[in-house]
């Protein structure tokens, strides 16, 4: 099945390089949301400690294969399948973060932490509810060796 997604807006930071993927712990973004959402689209917003930022990945390509691969070919994490590793090299190339919101000003969302560069196209803002959060998040050890650096400012 296919199916058309329209961004609703754009990111800005001072990240350009996709190539560089660690340490957007203290990276501030502001997300301009589309003037055709009007003015009062994030309205309520600023009540939210955190917001899920679903993006596009728009400057990678899709992987030539879905062969298991170690996430970031690292030779001291095991091999897993594409729906195991977060990277984003995807089958539709979309990204999700929880970041936390430090401002909301009309059609401006400014969020800390989103790991997508500038002019990256969003697709869609959630606010983050605890009653959509896993109670009992289970993860493999390895992933904490994948992502020690990755938050870090």
């Amino acid at each position: 099945m296919d199916f058309v997604v329209t961004s609703i807006g754009t990111v800005r930071n001072d990240r350009t390089d996709s190539a560089l993927t660690d340490h957007w712990g203290d990276v501030t973004s502001t997300i301009v949301v589309d003037e055709r959402f009007g003015a009062d689209c994030l309205l309520g917003l600023a009540e939210f400690s955190h917001v899920d930022v679903f993006f596009v990945f728009d400057r990678t390509t899709e992987r030539p294969d879905y062969r298991p691969r170690r996430p970031r070919g690292r030779a001291d994490l095991p091999e897993v399948g594409v729906f195991a590793d977060r990277g984003p090299r995807r089958p539709n190339r979309i990204g999700m973060t929880t970041c936390a919101i430090t401002a909301v000003k009309g059609r401006e969302l400014q969020v800390l932490g989103l790991d997508a560069i500038t002019g990256t196209p969003v697709v869609d803002l959630k606010p983050t509810m605890a009653e959509f959060q896993p109670t009992n998040l289970r993860q493999p050890d390895w992933v904490g060796r994948l992502m020690a650096e990755y938050f870090l400012p």
